[in-house]
């Protein structure tokens, strides 16, 4: 059976995000409606808040080229350097309404960050360039979510929870743009949501289950071949971290309620060691302050 540990207790209503940054050797995570960015310490085994906004949603996050963090909030794109108590906004998405939710770069340094949606509208999937130009690439999204390559870096996976749905699009490395868009994996409704993924060494997909209480483990193919479970009920995230990415981190989500109802531990950061294949490291964003 395998086995997990809770190793950040915070009570986060929406933990989500997480990264292994490897120059710091840290697992960075964030409780995007309370704009919370923490960082857990594999070595000494203790998490801090390191930032938190100044009251608006923190969505997520890129790891820059130089180490420094690019956050994602409600429509402004912001560089924090490390150590800062302060973010500098170096971009706005200016149709975004709502919150960003879910981000993640590409090989060019370019970012695709997913928006909430809205009282009338629909989320959407945009694309940051290096040069910090902005762009529509799928509109009409009911909650957009995990994202990932293959590792011949010719197909991006995207989530869009709401649907139940895991699609793949042909990737246009050199460009950043996307075609052909398909289903990789449907989800029956009552199955849990599928939320945040990471994908590993071997290019399977890692898909978190918010209120299924597990992660999912898809070959290229789309065949299920493991399921781990956990005891709080939405699981939100995943990603591999440690020197060698043999560790499986999850998110967990606390929201409105608490724990009686939505498991032990909701709304911590679990680990899963050893789970088989190692994951890869992220690839980092390089957005110019010009």
């Amino acid at each position: 059976m395998t086995q997990y540990e809770r190793v950040a207790d915070t009570t986060a209503h929406t933990g989500e995000g997480p990264l292994w940054h490897p120059e710091e050797e840290l697992v960075y995570w964030v409780d995007i409606p309370n704009g919370k960015l923490f960082a857990y310490d594999p070595e000494t085994d203790e998490y801090d808040l390191v930032y938190q906004t100044d009251g608006v949603p923190l969505g997520g996050y890129t790891i820059e080229e130089d180490g420094a963090l690019l956050l994602f909030t409600h429509g402004t794109v912001s560089r924090l350097e490390p150590g800062a108590d302060k973010a500098e906004p170096i971009a706005e998405v200016s149709d975004a309404e709502t919150r960003f939710n879910d981000v993640i770069a590409d090989p060019e340094g370019r970012v695709f960050c997913g928006t909430m949606p809205g009282e009338n509208e629909l989320g959407d999937l945009y694309r940051v360039d290096p040069d910090g130009s902005v762009t529509l690439v799928v509109e009409d999204v009911d909650i957009p979510n995990g994202m990932g390559f293959t590792d011949d870096l010719e197909t991006f996976y995207f989530t869009e929870s709401e649907a139940h749905v895991i699609y793949a699009f042909d990737y246009d490395r050199e460009t950043g743009e996307l075609s052909n868009q398909r289903t990789f994996v449907e989800v029956p409704t009552d199955d849990g949501i599928p939320d945040g993924m990471t994908i590993d060494e071997n290019g399977d997909i890692w898909s978190a289950r918010w209120d299924g209480g597990r992660v999912v483990r898809y070959s290229p193919d789309g065949e299920v071949l493991e399921e781990i479970e956990l005891p709080a009920r939405k699981v939100s995230s995943a990603t591999f971290g440690g020197p060698e990415y043999e560790d499986l981190y999850l998110t967990t989500a606390l929201t409105d309620n608490d724990r009686d109802e939505e498991g032990d531990g909701a709304g911590a950061l679990f680990r899963v060691s050893d789970v088989g294949p190692s994951g890869v490291p992220e690839f980092r964003s390089r957005i110019s302050l010009e």
